[in-house]
């Protein structure tokens, strides 16, 4: 081959096609008469003309793909060639379709080699995402399975190319391209001798794909956080204690955040009129201010346009003690959730006990998980939120020291890797000198993400500076963790070991 000039890939033209059908005779040299005729051509441009393309090389046709959409409900299960093509009508394409359906593809002998093949692939691709379809299927050929017939089954054949034992040119190239074998297609292509007629069905997910809603929503990819470092200091009362947070919650609306994040316990400073008390009634006292606390964060949440995780607060139900917290949404609507893990501190001194609720919480900007600081050094509880659509992990924390500290960061930094997500953990400093077992904390507050070529090196979105009053500001990509789950260097999700180890809720 002479030196290349150009190379061009271009819509598929009536045009081409005499050079169309000398390209394709060449390259299927072992199927006689498999080129697809004139009327084949126009059909496919005349419904379908983005789907057809070639690659030329030198202004000389080097490849094609032709493709269709159709409405995959009605073809996932068994199919032929034949069917999936109309009887090669290819009546079977609707632009109302939801996949996009490889009909042929082939890069020219004397061009391979060249990568011309990934080239066509990447355009299905991006053709399936600025569609808005599902993904990207079709009937792929096994042809050297021919030599391993009479000894193995076609899974068995599949699983030995998967592992390398055995060579499939087609079927390597395929999977080396993102697509993952659904299923196995019997009498898919008449005449396929090398594949004793068997085909694999090969899908490619479209991570950006988006089911058509009835009702006008909005589900955000780029979302702004606002963590609020909390000052500890004495407050007259909750009126004033209120004011600050109100002050808060203006001041990271005011930046378009989307949520804002509260610390663990950051109305402990109201503690300060009862510390003539015992350690467990003064945190009780402080429990009947928590549904005061909830209703105006409601009403703020909506009037600032902004999503509020109001941290952590004590509740008292059927007389027993809790550390719980609640979403407050900028539609109105209020979710709680629970400390699972309550510290030996929590019980030996003020008699908390344990929460038993942990779930995923949709809203505007995606699936988040809440979990309440000591909750977040146990990696199970994450892990099964993960499994649940999370992207986002909020911790509202409260820790003393710095080692109490070190171990929430640690871990939170720990589960943005191994779920694929992003952490952000909020804390209170200052100190509380009237207040029993809450005198001094310290905090930096932080967002976390996977270690990737798309994210920070060191994992680290933003962070505070240690204990010192502030908000921390920090915009998140979602789409990045769908490309993550798909193409990362390493697949923390995809590649657990589900065959030895399970997790689940009780």
């Amino acid at each position: 081959m002479k030196e290349i000039e150009n190379i061009e890939l271009t819509f598929l033209s009536l045009d081409d096609y005499q050079e169309l059908k000398e390209a394709m005779i060449e390259s299927y040299k072992n199927m006689p008469n498999s080129y697809w005729k004139e009327h084949h051509i126009k059909s496919l441009i005349d419904r379908f003309p983005e789907g057809q393309v070639v690659i030329k090389v030198n202004d000389q046709i080097a490849g094609c793909a032709l493709s269709i959409i159709i409405d995959y409900n009605e073809f996932e299960g068994h199919h032929t060639y034949k069917e999936i093509t109309g009887g090669y009508t290819f009546k079977t394409h609707t632009s109302d379709g939801d996949m996009l359906y490889g009909v042929d593809i082939f890069i020219k002998p004397e061009f391979r080699g060249l990568r011309l093949g990934r080239r066509l692939y990447d355009y299905r691709k991006e053709l399936c995402e600025r569609l808005n379809l599902k993904g990207v299927a079709f009937g792929g050929r096994i042809p050297n399975y021919h030599k391993y017939a009479d000894k193995i089954s076609p899974k068995e054949y599949i699983d030995k190319v998967r592992r390398k034992e055995i060579h499939d040119p087609v079927l390597n190239f395929q999977v080396s391209n993102d697509f993952h074998p659904a299923k196995i297609l019997k009498n898919y292509l008449e005449g396929d001798e090398a594949s004793n007629e068997y085909a694999v069905l090969l899908e490619w997910d479209n991570i950006y794909y988006e089911k058509q809603s009835k009702k006008p929503t909005v589900n955000k990819k780029l979302v702004r956080l606002g963590l609020i470092q909390w000052q500890m200091r004495p407050y007259k009362n909750m009126e004033e204690l209120l004011q600050q947070a109100e002050f808060f919650i203006d001041a990271v609306s005011g930046y378009r955040s989307d949520f804002a994040l509260f610390p663990e316990f950051f109305d402990a400073p109201l503690m300060a009129d009862n510390n003539h008390l015992t350690e467990p009634e003064a945190i009780r006292e402080l429990a009947k201010h928590t549904s005061t606390v909830i209703q105006k964060f409601s009403e703020l949440a909506i009037s600032y346009n902004i999503n509020i995780i109001s941290g952590s607060l004590p509740e008292i139900q059927d007389n027993r003690l809790f550390n719980v917290g609640y979403l407050c949404k900028r539609d109105g609507t209020v979710e709680r959730y629970e400390k699972l893990h309550v510290t030996p501190d929590e019980v030996k001194v003020w008699g908390m006990e344990k929460g038993k609720q942990l779930k995923v919480f949709d809203t505007d900007c995606g699936k988040i998980g809440i979990l309440i600081c000591y909750d977040v050094e146990f990696p199970e509880l994450s892990r099964l939120l993960a499994d649940e659509g999370m992207d986002i992990l909020f911790v509202p924390f409260l820790t003393d020291t710095q080692n109490g500290y070190s171990r929430v960061r640690n871990c939170a930094q720990a589960r943005a890797i191994e779920n694929e997500c992003y952490v952000a953990i909020a804390g209170s400093v200052g100190n509380l000198p009237k207040v029993h077992n809450m005198d001094i904390q310290y905090a930096q507050s932080m967002v976390f993400t996977p270690c990737d070529f798309a994210f920070p090196a060191n994992g680290i979105k933003a962070e505070a500076t240690p204990n010192t009053e502030m908000i921390l500001i920090a915009d998140l990509d979602i789409d990045l963790l769908r490309e993550l789950n798909q193409f990362g260097s390493v697949r923390n999700l995809k590649d657990r070991r589900k065959d030895i180890y399970e997790l689940k809720k009780i």
